[in-house]
C-alpha cells in the first residue's frame, strides 16, 4: 500500500468545477473574525468579490471599505428592505448565531444565496426555518464549515475511504482554549440565548461535524457531560465531552473546552491503523499529518492552506457551476439536533438515540 500517494498534490482541489466567474459577496456582520480573517480571505480567493458591507455602524463600517475597497455599506434595516440587491449575489452571515435566521431569511426572499457561520442557528427550530427558506426560494444554503475544504481533512477520508486504516473504530477529537484570554466576561459567547450554547456550540461542533464528513454517516445515539466550575461560565457549558456512537459500531469522543490550555487535535484509530492531524481545529491547520497502517507509517508536514480561502472558493464554486453542497444548511441543523440531544444528554445522565 502507497501511504505517500496522499500527499501528492496534497492541496488539490477535488471539488472545483469552475473555470471563471465571480460571486458578489455582501458580508453582514463585522465582528473580529470577519474583519480578521474572512474578508481578507475573500480578497485572495479565486471566485468572490466583496462589494457590500452590512453593519449595524455603518459610519464605523465605512473606515473598514476604504481600506478594502467595499464601495457600499448599509445597516441593517436598509438589507432587509431590499437596499443595494444589484450590487451582491451572496451573503455571508458572520452575526452571533441567533441573529442568524432573520438574515439568511431576508436573504432567501431576496432571491440571494447564503453562507452562514456556524452553528447554523442558536436552535435547531430556527435551522429548520432556514433551511426551509432556501428550499422555498431556491437559493442556496451552506454552513461554513470551513474544515471540509481543508485537504488534510479531504485527504484523511479518502485514505478512510480506501481501506488504509481498515475500518474505522474510534474518532478522537479535541477542541480548547483559553476563551477568556481573548473576550470580556461580557461577550454574546457567555450568552446562552444569543450563543445557543457554551463551549459545545461553539468549539465541540468542529470535531463532531468533522466526524461525521470522515465517516460520511451520522450517529444514532450521543452520551454528554458538560462542567462549568462558576462565573461567567454559570450561564454556559465550560468544558464538554460528547461520545457519539455509529451505525456500524465506531464511536466518537468530541471534547471542548472554555479554559483550558489551547490545543486541537484529531485522531482516527481503525482495525489495521490510524490517521492523526495536530491542531485541525484552530482556523490554521499545521498540515502535519500521520498515516499508519499496520507496520507501514509516512508523515507529512506541509505549507499551510487558508481554509476559510477554500471555504469561500468552494461556496462560490456550488453557486456558479451548479454542484452539490456537501455542508449545505441540512448539514448544520442536523448538528444542532445532535447538539440538543447532548445536551439533553448531559442533564439526564442518560444514553439518548438520534
Amino acid at each position: 500500500m502507497d501511504l505517500d500517494s496522499y500527499f501528492e498534490e496534497f492541496t488539490r482541489r477535488d471539488w472545483q468545477t469552475l473555470e471563471n466567474g465571480v460571486v458578489r459577496i455582501a458580508v453582514i456582520g463585522l465582528g473580529e473574525f470577519a474583519r480578521k480573517r474572512a474578508l481578507p480571505s475573500i480578497q485572495d480567493t479565486q471566485f468572490c468579490e466583496a462589494t457590500v458591507l452590512v453593519s449595524g455602524s455603518p459610519e464605523k463600517a465605512a473606515h473598514l471599505a476604504s481600506t478594502i475597497d467595499v464601495d457600499r455599506v448599509i445597516d441593517y434595516e436598509a438589507f432587509h428592505a431590499g437596499e443595494a440587491t444589484e450590487e451582491y449575489d451572496a451573503v455571508y452571515v458572520a452575526t452571533p448565531p441567533a441573529f442568524h435566521r432573520e438574515y439568511a431569511e431576508t436573504a432567501a426572499r431576496l432571491g440571494k444565496h447564503i453562507l452562514c457561520e456556524k452553528p447554523l442557528a442558536a436552535t435547531p427550530e430556527e435551522a429548520e426555518q432556514m433551511v426551509d427558506a432556501s428550499i422555498e426560494t431556491g437559493v442556496d444554503l451552506m454552513t461554513a464549515y470551513r474544515l471540509r475544504t481543508e485537504p488534510a481533512i479531504r485527504r484523511m477520508r479518502e485514505a478512510i475511504r480506501d481501506g488504509v486504516i481498515g475500518d474505522p473504530v474510534q474518532i478522537h477529537g479535541g477542541f480548547s482554549t483559553r476563551l477568556l484570554d481573548h473576550i470580556g466576561t461580557d461577550s454574546w459567547r457567555l450568552d446562552p440565548d444569543v450563543a445557543g450554547g457554551g463551549a459545545l456550540m461553539d468549539l465541540g461542533v468542529y470535531p463532531l461535524n468533522t466526524s461525521r464528513f470522515l465517516l460520511d454517516t451520522d450517529p444514532v445515539a450521543v452520551c454528554a457531560e458538560t462542567t462549568s466550575t462558576g462565573p461567567p461560565f454559570d450561564r454556559v457549558d465550560e468544558h464538554v465531552a460528547v461520545q457519539l456512537t455509529f451505525p456500524d459500531g465506531a464511536t466518537a469522543s468530541c471534547t471542548a473546552s472554555f479554559n483550558a490550555h489551547p490545543d486541537s487535535r484529531l485522531q482516527v484509530l481503525g482495525t489495521d491503523g490510524q490517521l492523526l492531524l495536530r491542531f485541525p481545529f484552530g482556523g490554521d491547520v499545521s498540515q502535519e499529518i500521520v498515516i499508519e497502517h499496520g507496520e507501514m507509517s509516512t508523515r507529512y508536514t506541509g505549507p499551510p492552506v487558508d481554509e476559510v480561502r477554500e471555504e469561500f472558493d468552494y461556496f462560490a464554486n456550488c453557486i456558479r457551476a451548479e454542484t452539490e453542497c456537501e455542508c449545505d444548511g441540512e448539514e448544520g441543523m442536523t448538528d444542532l439536533q445532535i447538539i440538543e440531544a447532548a445536551y439533553t444528554a448531559a442533564e439526564t445522565d442518560a444514553r439518548v438515540s438520534l
